[in-house]
């Protein structure tokens, strides 16, 4: 059996972290393997799920790229772990640290993998930028999400487009099970919109929230539903009391039934500052949702006729009428257009499966 490593900062319920659990869960796992590295302690939300399935966690302190410690820490890693002879790295701008630290240790496949078109401009962005310059230099394979994340991280470089592709006959819409999810919400006849995604600021709930508050002046009945959690979950119901919008907004948490809560929706609305494609509009079009993206999230993620992207400088009130106008609109089984845009993850898996072994294959002959 082969096992892939897989090098993320941990394995809670994000847009990357589920893309590898949807081709871990159909990938043939009699002949390959995912185990992980993460760089947390905490235990995570897919944890049992990866265990399950035989998957080993190995856990090391933060990724900090400068630190001798953890550098040293790494290094031992690998060379105590010389059975990986592919290691696929989630870390975005910093996946050269660990796949320079693989590659002194001998790993013959090291991937790095990119997930977004940029990052946070934060007090780390400067530092990221400059270790970004050298993951093409200690990189057999590069991979990315879309040609966005791919031409942002690579520079110029050749890259192959994985695709974040989804389980898509588990979103088809189901009325059923929306007015199931709808009542244990307490959403009633509410029009009611949606966001799946982590709390940071490249996924802009700020900006929702203004966007939403225009929306309950049109439609003073109307819910907003915020799935998922993050670093900036106190800010975000800070901006909740400040707008006045407290018991129109629901916060769910991190859920492992995201497929049931996106047929409770009435649209979903992603006004992202920065996405390496959007998964989770990818599931919000196999629910069959309306969905309004910002300008930031790529043209590669439209998939059916009900995506609508608006530019974030227009106004919170141009987006919730545009929104609005949707309302009523008639849902409809999207499954052969989430297949016909080759996001079913069933063939994805199977092309993913291919390249492992065929780079194996290929690093065996040159040996």
């Amino acid at each position: 059996m082969l096992r892939v490593l897989h090098v993320v900062t941990d394995m809670n319920r994000g847009g990357l972290e589920t893309m590898i659990m949807n081709y871990y869960r159909k990938i043939d796992r009699e002949k390959i393997q995912f185990d992980f590295l993460v760089h947390r302690k905490h235990r995570a939300s897919y944890d049992d799920e990866i265990e399950s399935y035989g998957g080993k966690i190995y856990r090391l302190s933060r990724l900090i790229p400068w630190s001798k410690k953890y550098l040293n820490t790494l290094d031992d890693f690998f060379k105590e772990h010389g059975e990986y002879k592919i290691v696929h790295v989630h870390q975005d701008c910093l996946s050269g640290v660990i796949l320079k630290v693989a590659e002194k240790n001998g790993v013959p496949v090291r991937i790095a993998h990119s997930h977004a078109s940029s990052q946070d401009k934060n007090l780390k962005y400067l530092i990221k930028l400059w270790h970004k310059r050298y993951i093409p230099t200690c990189a057999t394979d590069l991979f990315a999400c879309g040609k966005e994340a791919g031409d942002w991280m690579f520079s110029g470089a050749d890259y192959k487009i994985i695709k974040n592709a989804i389980s898509a006959k588990d979103y088809v819409f189901d009325i059923g099970k929306r007015e199931k999810i709808r009542k244990e919400l307490n959403l009633g006849t509410s029009f009611t919109l949606g966001l799946t995604a982590r709390f940071s600021w490249a996924k802009n709930h700020y900006f929702l929230l203004e966007i939403f508050s225009e929306v309950l002046k049109m439609e003073p009945s109307a819910k907003l539903l915020l799935v998922g959690d993050g670093d900036l979950r106190e800010n975000i119901e800070a901006k909740i009391n400040e707008l006045r919008l407290t018991g129109h907004v629901i916060m769910t948490g991190i859920r492992s039934d995201v497929q049931y809560l996106l047929q409770a929706m009435d649209v979903f609305v992603m006004p992202s500052n920065y996405e390496g494609l959007g998964v989770a509009a990818v599931e919000a079009q196999a629910a069959g949702l309306p969905c309004f993206l910002s300008e930031k999230v790529p043209i590669a993620c439209k998939m059916t006729d009900s995506v609508y992207y608006i530019s974030l400088s227009e106004p919170a009130k141009i987006w919730a009428r545009q929104i609005l106008s949707v309302k009523g609109k008639e849902r409809k089984n999207t499954y052969q257009e989430i297949k016909d845009a080759d996001y079913d993850i069933d063939e994805n898996a199977q092309k993913l499966q291919m390249f492992y072994v065929k780079r194996m294959e290929e690093n065996h002959e040159m040996n």
